[in-house]
């Protein structure tokens, strides 16, 4: 094997890929990837070495949580200067959600963190999970003249590297299961990879890699739908102990006119909750001078999400309300884009005034 400088960390935290059939039971059982390079005879050709580190247990991608992003997180930071590139291997279900709360929490990253899966276990004749995981490393461990061909947090998947915090999964049927509606593709897997470097984030300094490992959970997502009550959003709205609330709107922006909603979200406001106004949209974005039903929500101290995706901005307010900025500090660096996560202008959009109606 070679020198862990030149090799690739794989850390397995759980999920499909690395599942396979107990002949016996036909339950799923975890592989040993210690004997990953005897499953996968393939992975030999590499000219760097691949270690291995598996989660005991594994964990299901549903009970994901802020205490295993720190964990993750932490795994990188002892292992930073050991290996040239790291890769994730995830349940697709919340894949999106750690690659985002990664890219918050690995602030001066300069080396490939590379999240992938698969939809089908590793062991079966269909599965996605070898491609998957061979290009993912061959990424992982790309360089140019020393330089890592992509240093930042990606989610690789069926042929498509993306910005991890530009993604959504899309499907539970098909092998394509990601998207990134507002963010180019990053690299394309065909005969050969080939990386869109335009788009790609190059560090423009080297810097010592910091880890942010506090998160604060205390966020409550209200999804607006037709004909929601008040009693609904005045629940929601009054959580104990919330800090923060990801309104989930109509198209650009928008939600219900009646004055008792804004009078709602108004006095949340007053009351020192951050509430970022996301679409539910998976592509475009919030942009809230468009329509009257915006122009009242900015009144109101809403603020916007612009293109982010929903991961996106559980994860961030949860990483800001985690740093203690207190109110004014979370709303002004909600307008800024941290780790490529959202582009268009009407991101910065902040409010008028704090809770007017």
């Amino acid at each position: 094997m070679a020198k862990e400088q030149n090799a690739v960390l794989l850390i397995y935290t759980g999920g499909t890929i690395g599942m396979m059939e107990d002949p016996a039971t036909g339950a799923l059982a975890p592989i040993d990837f210690a004997h990953l390079h005897d499953m996968l005879p393939v992975l030999e050709q590499f000219d760097y070495g691949i270690q291995t580190l598996a989660f005991e247990p594994p964990i299901d991608s549903s009970d994901m949580n802020p205490a295993i992003w720190a964990k993750l997180g932490s795994i990188i930071e002892r292992e930073y200067d050991r290996f040239r590139g790291f890769v994730v291997l995830h349940g697709t279900d919340t894949m999106s959600y750690t690659a985002s709360a990664l890219s918050f929490m690995l602030q001066n990253l300069g080396k490939p963190v590379i999240l992938t899966g698969s939809q089908l276990p590793i062991d079966k004749l269909r599965t996605d999970g070898k491609e998957n995981l061979v290009t993912a490393i061959e990424i992982a461990g790309a360089h140019k003249n020393g330089q890592p061909l992509v240093p930042e947090v990606c989610v690789y998947f069926e042929n498509e590297l993306y910005r991890g915090n530009r993604t959504y999964k899309r499907s539970a049927l098909h092998f394509n299961a990601f998207e990134s509606p507002n963010y180019p593709v990053l690299a394309r897997a065909g005969i050969e990879i080939s990386y869109n470097y335009a788009y790609i984030h190059y560090p423009t300094t080297r810097k010592a890699l910091v880890v942010h490992k506090r998160f604060c959970p205390d966020v409550v997502v209200l999804k607006i739908y037709p004909g929601i009550t008040r009693a609904t959003v005045g629940t929601l709205l009054n959580v104990p102990g919330a800090k923060a609330v990801l309104l989930e709107t109509f198209g650009s922006g928008n939600a219900p006119t009646e004055p008792w909603f804004v009078e709602e979200v108004a006095a949340a406001v007053r009351r020192g909750l951050v509430v970022l106004n996301v679409s539910q949209c998976n592509e475009g974005g919030v942009d809230m001078g468009k329509y009257q039903t915006g122009i009242q929500l900015l009144k109101a101290g809403v603020v916007s999400a612009g293109d982010m995706t929903l991961s996106a901005a559980v994860t961030k307010l949860m990483f800001l309300l985690g740093k203690g900025l207190g109110y004014q500090g979370t709303v002004e660096a909600l307008a800024d884009s941290m780790a490529g996560e959202m582009t268009l202008p009407q991101a910065r959009e902040m409010p008028t005034r704090l809770g007017g109606a």
